[in-house]
Parts: C-alpha cells; sequence; structure tokens
C-alpha cells in the first residue's frame, strides 16, 4: 500500500500556523513512508473563495519546502459528487429534510428546556409522498442530511488518540448539502478522499466527532477509510487558545524575517516527546516522526521560541543557501563573521553597514580614551594587516599602555564599529580593512 495522505485547506484566507502544522506533519508522514502528500484545495464555498488565496496557499507551501506531488481542487469535482449523491440518495442513506433554520433552532430550544440534547428529530423521515410534493409545490427547497445507522457502533483506533467510540444514536443525522444546493464540508470530504485513495488523515482534534460521522459514509460509499490522527491544537504562549494564532502565518514570518527551516522545525516537534532543535535539514525531522511520539494535551506555540530556534537555524546555514539574500558584494568571509550574531537575516544587511561604513561613533568618556585612541591609531597605522590585525594590535596597545580587558577591548571596539557589542573583531577587522580602520580610530579621536 503506498501510503497518501492530503492537506484540504479552504481559499477563503491565508494560511495560519495552525494550518500549516496540520500540513506539515502530514507531509512528513507522507515522507516518512515513501508516500505521497496531495493539496485539494476545498474551494466548494464559491462565494468566500479567491483565487489570490489559492496561490499564496501554494506559495507558503512551496516556501515551507513542502511543495505537494498532486493537487485536486473540489469546484472541478461537482459532477462526482451528484454521482455518489444520487447513489446515496436511492440507497436511502440520504433524505431530504423541509424544516426551516427558524423551525430547527426552535426545536432546539425545547429539547434544552426538557433537558435533551439537541439532536435532530428525524421529523422528516415521517413525511409522506404527498406531503413532500405539497412543500415542493409551496417553493420550499429541502435541504438534505445523512442517515446515520444508529444500530451501528461507530469505533475507530486513532493514531494518536487510541481507541475512539460514538454512538450514531446521540449524533444528529448531519447536513450534507444545503437547500440552495451547495455542499458542506463533510460528504464531499469523504468522496474525495475514497476516490483520491487517501490512506490517511492528519488534522486537529477538533475534528473528531466529524470522523465519526464520516466513518459511516465512508461505508456507505463502499469505500474503505483512512486511518485517522487527531492531533491536539495549538495554543498561544499565555496558555490557552489564542485568536492571534489565527493571524500567525507564513505571510507573517516572511515579514519578520523567520527561516522556513526554523517553523518546520518548531511545528515538527512541539506536542510531542521529542526536543524542539535547530535542525535546518527535514531529513532528520522525518526519520524521527512518530504518531507514538504525539500527546494528548494542548500543543504551546510560542514566538519566542520561535525566534530563539530561528537564530539557531542562521547560525548553522551555509553562505550557500543565503547568497542570494544578502547585500550586494556580502561575500562569504563577511556571512560567517557576523552569522553568530544575527537573529534575522536583515540583521546581516545591518553588519555589512558597519563593515563598509560610515559608522556612528558616540563622543568618547574622556581624555585617557582620547588619548587611548591616539596611541590607538599610530599602532593601528604600524601592524601588519596580513594575517590576524586585530590580535597584533590589542597585543601592542596592552604592551604600551597596560590596559586589559574591557578598558582595553571596548573603545576600541566603539571606534570601530560604532556598538559596544558584535561579532568577534578578529574576523570584523579584516573586513573593514586598514584604511576604513585608521580613518575610524580618527574619527573618533577627533569627536
Amino acid at each position: 500500500m503506498t501510503v497518501i495522505t492530503r492537506f484540504a485547506p479552504s481559499p477563503t484566507g491565508r494560511l495560519h500556523v495552525g494550518n500549516i502544522r496540520t500540513a506539515l506533519h502530514n507531509w512528513m508522514f507522507a515522507r516518512a513512508q515513501g508516500g505521497r502528500f496531495l493539496l485539494r484545495i476545498d474551494d466548494t464555498d464559491a462565494a468566500r473563495s479567491e483565487e489570490r488565496f489559492v496561490d499564496a496557499i501554494r506559495s507558503d507551501l512551496d516556501w515551507l519546502g513542502m511543495t505537494p506531488d498532486g493537487e485536486e481542487r473540489q469546484s472541478a469535482r461537482f459532477a462526482l459528487y451528484e454521482t455518489r449523491f444520487a447513489a446515496l440518495v436511492e440507497s436511502g442513506h440520504i433524505y431530504p429534510a423541509y424544516e426551516s433554520a427558524q423551525e430547527l433552532d426552535l426545536k432546539r430550544k425545547i429539547q434544552a428546556g426538557r433537558g435533551l440534547p439537541p439532536i435532530y428529530d428525524r421529523a422528516a423521515l415521517s413525511l409522506t409522498e404527498a406531503q413532500r410534493a405539497a412543500f415542493e409545490r409551496d417553493g420550499v427547497a429541502p435541504h438534505w442530511r445523512f442517515k446515520l445507522d444508529h444500530d451501528t457502533p461507530i469505533a475507530w483506533t486513532d493514531l494518536i488518540r487510541g481507541e475512539q467510540h460514538f454512538e450514531a444514536r446521540t449524533m444528529s443525522d448531519p447536513v450534507i448539502r444545503r437547500a440552495d444546493g451547495s455542499w458542506l464540508y463533510m460528504l464531499p470530504s469523504a468522496i474525495d478522499d475514497a476516490d483520491m485513495g487517501v490512506t490517511h488523515v492528519v488534522r486537529g482534534e477538533d475534528h473528531v466527532s466529524n470522523t465519526a460521522l464520516q466513518l459511516q459514509m465512508f461505508a456507505a460509499l463502499g469505500a474503505p477509510a483512512p486511518q485517522f490522527a487527531h492531533e491536539a491544537l495549538l495554543t498561544g504562549a499565555e496558555g490557552k487558545l489564542s485568536k492571534r494564532l489565527g493571524s500567525l502565518g507564513a505571510d507573517h514570518f516572511r515579514d519578520v524575517g523567520i527561516e522556513p527551516q526554523a517553523v518546520r522545525a518548531l511545528l515538527a516537534r512541539i506536542g510531542t516527546s521529542d526536543p524542539v532543535e535547530p535542525i535546518t535539514d527535514a531529513a532528520p525531522l522525518i526519520a524521527t516522526f512518530d504518531f507514538a511520539r504525539f500527546g494528548r494535551a494542548p500543543a504551546r506555540f510560542d514566538e519566542g521560541e520561535l525566534a530563539q530556534v530561528n537564530a539557531r537555524i542562521l547560525h548553522a546555514l551555509p553562505f550557500a543557501d543565503v547568497a542570494d539574500r544578502l547585500p550586494e558584494g556580502m561575500g562569504e568571509t563577511a556571512w560567517e563573521a557576523v552569522r553568530p550574531n544575527l537573529v534575522t537575516l536583515a540583521d546581516a544587511a545591518d553588519w555589512w553597514r558597519v563593515i563598509e561604513g560610515p559608522v556612528a561613533v558616540e563622543p568618547l568618556g574622556g581624555d585617557e580614551d582620547a588619548a587611548y585612541l591616539d596611541q590607538a591609531l599610530v599602532a593601528a597605522a604600524a601592524i601588519d594587516w596580513a594575517s590576524d590585525p586585530w590580535h597584533a594590535l590589542t597585543s601592542q596597545l596592552k604592551a604600551e599602555t597596560g590596559r586589559k580587558g574591557k578598558a582595553l577591548f571596548l573603545p576600541l571596539r566603539r571606534a570601530l564599529t560604532g556598538r559596544d557589542h558584535g561579532p568577534d573583531m578578529v574576523a570584523l577587522l579584516p573586513l573593514i580593512g586598514r584604511e576604513r580602520a585608521l580613518a575610524r580610530l580618527a574619527a573618533a579621536r577627533a569627536s
């Protein structure tokens, strides 16, 4: 059996972090099993679906390194749905119901008042042909419900949650088609999973009850059901479900300078027993992917943790991986010099400006530092710049002045970079070069 997973977003907005995590785990499982990862655009809601969001979904998946092996669109599959729908109506698995939304709401209120669960009473099944014909004559179009088999318990072994059991008689027959003919999520999704040969579905635990209903739809279709893995939902850093998670997506991560490898590394591991590590290559993440490692507790997503992972990812990225996104003229030696100090790749441009200049130098603290920089200027003009100018400069100044530690190094760093902290001066000073260094020391002394 070839493992086939699918990611099925609706193109009504940008992907958010929860969507991305779902897509990632479907992709990782397929890759771990040598299978296929499919993208299905669930665009049955024509009024809300937009082509720009379809393009954005593809772009986001490509950016994350999760290009699908194939793509389907529900809007191109309506003929298949009609065929399956007609067969299920004929077999008695789907029936028309004529209650208005107001009538259904009143029924629920009455049930609540009696302390009963809000389960549809199947009144539509008692209608005679004459009563149905009367509704049709009056222009009342039916909505359509899937008839659950109350005599068959619903059970499956979830790959994360373990044994699951539902009693169909405690659930309402789900509406699968509206009165205007448009489709709801449940039946088209089951039809597509069956037709596309999907073997495994990874999705959020908020879909568990949907799975219970869809298992009976697979049976009615005469199709084998996929195996399901329902993972715990993401929570925000504050420890509860956060609306902000719905606004965090690949576009946001790109805007704030997060690398796709960092997004993958974090979302692959949060909610599992494995540690989050700054892994740049997807292969080790895929190799360790195992549903048995997933916990039932909500998975905590923290932007601060993502930023930390991102920094550690950057510190490991080779020049070839970033060369086309670095400032013009910045080469491999400069990248390796500034890389340990980056939080986002945009920081590389800041350090390139420090190297290229000009730099702004704060006024000196007093006459002692001014005299010290006079000596530094003379020493810098005399040392050998061909090998290790920083050690040559500081060794000579230490011998001449007796300074050491912060008093030795900080005035030099400030004069040469305009900063109190930064990349190792051993690597940075050769990039600044002799002429710029001398000019900066002279300018700092003059300030």
